[in-house]
């Protein structure tokens, strides 16, 4: 039996419950070692209790931390039985400390008259039966054990405690959203046995994991709750829970009523588009009581979270070990059947990453937008237009294009149903959180900053309206080639994913999380919204550096397409047609590929108004000097 597989079970409850005879059935079961923990007291422990006085938390240190020690060693091996009465919570914290997984613990209660009449039958053992009190008195009766009154016997108690262990399940889901019923269902049928909860709300959400659960075959072992003590109390240690609920304040009320329920090393997994800032705060938070906290980015859609997503988790390497087999059996696989989910880093990289594939998802959108609206001043009808991008180059072939086709061929009644669509695009926050994080880290993500802009205008339709009776811009047809279109168009889309993945090296690099930028192209290579030939590719370009725009094949592409691209945005501009992706793309090629700038002036100007003061070409010691302009 590997470690993964190994149980550590304490068993506990004053002297004369039984302990000794539970735990040797328990070991015989489990074919495992027993072990007694009052062997373990050291002599002067021994002589003070058969001299009738209680021990004290000092005399109790060495003993605990000797168990705790043999816990570790077995917890390696296949496992232990530890029977020992750990009648303090701060005893049973030193028990299961630095331990690798969580022990189960199984408390045996029992009345006091029943403990004491045990106890005065008993002979041979060092604890006097006036002892009893103090224990009762010290007592904390655990909330994270399983609890078996000791009236049953003890081979009950035993098919009980296995009974038991094999009723839970071994991942939870709180949230069942379009995103969580779908990652549940995608669990089940992956042969996890998953717990599901969500919240009962009268009149407005009742019964909806029950319900949920009679709706599908797959669901048929499924443990359904709308009740959170119990989900908790379903689930094997340590306690593995994916929160599918909306970011934001929801999931600090959903921690906070969840934390008092949990036990050391239980995992709580945030699968939804949380702030990485709020993740690394909760992940602080929960570490200070002993919890897990993994920022989990999950992409896909619904159908991916059926059918495999591209998931990134970042947070403690050792919480995300015991999730790893979860996530990997549910995760969507790429080309070499690996599955597209990766460790991605410390604290709150796993959901940074996921708002970065969003930026990059969100200029995706908006340059087949762009390219839609330049076919359309062409002349083209929605089919002429998916005919066309269905014969594209093969470098420019993405799951957002496929979409993009389907979606335009799709008609109501004797017209296409784009034409029905009001032209205001609405978005979540994840390009907002993008566009300042890049800000921040000063990193000219211009592509989503363009496309998070182009929806916040795209809002303002009565404006649009209103300005144009005023300020017509006819549109005309840009005098171009088709084959200059998509050119235009798959440049502008490397110039995305270059600025994409120079951000994630970036804030790597800052918040210093090591992140493995082709393994992460990998994990999206399927699964995600933004997979396509182009990630394919980058898969192999990152191994050999970070820097895309520096590689043979980008360079070389970028010299055989910017004439393309140039072409296009300059007719666009004369034919009134907003491109305001496309114009970044080439106003930041044009940019990065000059080796002098005016930014010289500008620096002028802040010394003239601000005494910023300025570097001087002609001083390579680097030395700032001032101006006094008015001189």
């Amino acid at each position: 039996m590997n470690n993964s597989d190994s149980r550590i079970f304490f068993i506990m409850g004053v002297s004369g419950v039984g302990k000794t005879t539970v735990g040797k059935l328990l070991a015989q079961n489990f074919n495992i070692p027993f072990f007694d923990g009052d062997d373990f007291h050291p002599e002067y422990n021994i002589k003070k209790m058969a001299g009738g006085h209680p021990l004290s938390d000092e005399d109790r240190l060495e003993w605990l931390k000797s168990l705790n020690k043999l816990a570790k060693d077995h917890a390696k091996e296949s496992g232990c039985v530890i029977a020992c009465s750990a009648l303090k919570e701060n005893y049973r914290n030193l028990l299961e400390d630095d331990l690798n997984q969580s022990p189960h613990w199984i408390y045996l209660e029992g009345s006091f008259d029943l403990i004491s009449s045990r106890l005065k039958n008993r002979k041979g053992h060092y604890m006097p039966s006036n002892l009893l009190h103090s224990q009762f008195d010290t007592l904390e009766i655990p909330d994270n054990a399983l609890t078996f009154n000791v009236e049953n016997p003890a081979e009950e108690i035993v098919e009980m405690i296995v009974q038991k262990l094999n009723d839970q399940a071994e991942f939870g889901l709180i949230g069942l959203g379009v995103m969580g019923k779908s990652l549940c269902r995608n669990l089940a049928s992956k042969g996890v046995k998953i717990s599901m909860f969500n919240r009962h709300v009268p009149g407005k959400e009742e019964n909806i994991a029950s319900d949920f659960k009679q709706q599908h075959k797959e669901l048929e072992n499924a443990l359904a709750f709308d009740e959170l003590h119990k989900f908790v109390s379903s689930l094997q240690q340590p306690r593995k829970i994916f929160l599918m609920v909306n970011a934001g304040s929801a999931i600090d009320a959903v921690i906070e009523e969840l934390a008092p329920l949990l036990s050391k090393n239980d995992i709580i997994i945030d699968g939804g588009n949380s702030h990485y800032e709020d993740t690394a705060r909760r992940e602080s938070l929960l570490s200070e009581k002993g919890l897990f906290f993994i920022g989990c980015g999950v992409s896909g859609g619904e159908e991916g979270a059926l059918k495999g997503p591209s998931i990134m988790p970042g947070g403690d390497l050792q919480a995300y070990d015991l999730i790893k087999p979860y996530l990997e059996k549910i995760a969507a696989r790429d080309k070499n059947d690996n599955a597209c989910c990766t460790y991605i880093g410390k604290s709150g990289s796993g959901h940074f990453t996921k708002m970065l594939h969003n930026g990059i998802e969100y200029a995706e959108m908006q340059l087949l937008a762009e390219f839609y609206q330049i076919f359309k001043t062409k002349g083209n009808n929605p089919d002429e237009i998916a005919e066309i991008l269905s014969k594209s180059d093969v470098d420019t072939q993405s799951y957002l294009l496929e979409i993009t086709i389907d979606i335009l061929k799709k008609r109501e009644g004797n017209d296409w149903l784009i034409h029905k669509i009001l032209d205001k695009a609405g978005n979540k926050g994840t390009g907002n959180w993008t566009t300042i994080a890049s800000a921040q880290l000063g990193v000219p993500s211009t592509l989503i900053a363009g496309s998070l802009f182009a929806r916040y205008l795209s809002a303002f339709k009565d404006d649009r309206d209103r300005v144009q009776n005023i300020l017509p811009s006819e549109l005309s047809a840009i005098e171009v080639s088709i084959d200059h279109i998509l050119e235009a168009y798959q440049l502008a889309r490397i110039i995305n994913h270059i600025q994409g993945f120079k951000f994630l090296k970036e804030a790597s690099e800052t918040y210093k999380w090591s992140l493995n930028l082709s393994e992460i192209a990998r994990i999206w290579t399927n699964g995600c919204i933004i997979r396509s030939e182009l990630m394919e590719k980058l898969v192999d370009m990152l191994k050999s550096g970070d820097d895309l725009i520096l590689h043979t094949e980008i360079s070389s592409s970028i010299k055989k397409l910017k004439p393309a691209l140039s072409k296009v945005v300059a007719k666009c501009i004369e034919s009134n047609i907003a491109v305001p992706c496309l114009s970044e793309a080439i106003n930041f090629l044009n940019g990065i590929s000059q080796a002098d700038s005016p930014a010289n002036l500008i620096q002028a100007q802040r010394d003239y108004f601000g005494a910023h003061t300025y570097q001087r070409v002609d001083d390579k010691s680097g030395k700032f000097h001032h101006t006094e302009w008015l001189k």
